[in-house]
């Protein structure tokens, strides 16, 4: 494990590969990040609306709080190819003591959707937190209605654990149930592998 002026430093670390850039979220990417948050469907499981301009002021604001405090990484997403803004992500709720962490907030742009962004970015989060953080399991959850999501994980290699009744309340009000995942340290070899063949 690290010591503890290495973990905040280690969670404002830039990622990339050919597809994707991971760069440490900064309060000047909110215009950036603007347009992309007005697709009104990426919030349709959303625990917050962030196509209100204030609702995503505070989330990138509560978000980097949460870094300073070493809690969190977070990224803004940019194609590699293009030098395009398609998103946001985080890996969070980083527990030290128990060497967890958690792999969401993550919302991409429709015309990044289905292009490969996606699993490239999770790769480079996994690896990211298996070998650089030195976190032992790295969980991802999902709205249970949310069929995208939970496909996507599954294809990543992660284990669905079980569902969670009446959760988490969503932005429209809905009380969601929700199923998580989990990929330990001691799969990651093998998942490794497996993403990184494609």
């Amino acid at each position: 494990m690290l010591e503890v002026n290495e973990m905040t430093e280690n969670l404002s670390r830039t990622l990339q590969n050919q597809k994707v850039i991971l760069r440490p979220l900064q309060q000047s990417d909110e215009d950036l990040l603007w347009p992309i948050t007005q697709e009104k469907a990426l919030w349709v499981y959303g625990l917050k609306d962030l196509n209100i301009r204030e609702n995503l002021h505070q989330y990138i604001q509560s978000a980097l709080r949460d870094r300073n405090e070493g809690h969190c990484a977070v990224w803004t997403i940019i194609e590699a190819g293009s030098g395009k803004v398609a998103g946001c992500t985080r890996l969070a709720e980083i527990s030290w003591k128990d060497e967890r962490g958690q792999i969401g907030w993550t919302w991409i742009g429709k015309e990044f959707q289905g292009s490969g962004l996606n699993k490239a970015m999770k790769y480079e989060v996994l690896k990211y937190g298996f070998e650089t953080l030195g976190l032992n399991r790295i969980e991802l959850k999902a709205d249970e209605r949310n069929m995208q999501s939970r496909k996507a994980i599954l294809k990543l290699g992660a284990t669905e654990e079980g569902t969670l009744r009446q959760h988490m309340k969503i932005a429209d009000g809905f009380i969601r149930n929700t199923v998580f995942y989990s990929i330990l340290k001691s799969e990651w070899p093998e998942i490794k592998l497996k993403l990184a063949a494609g």
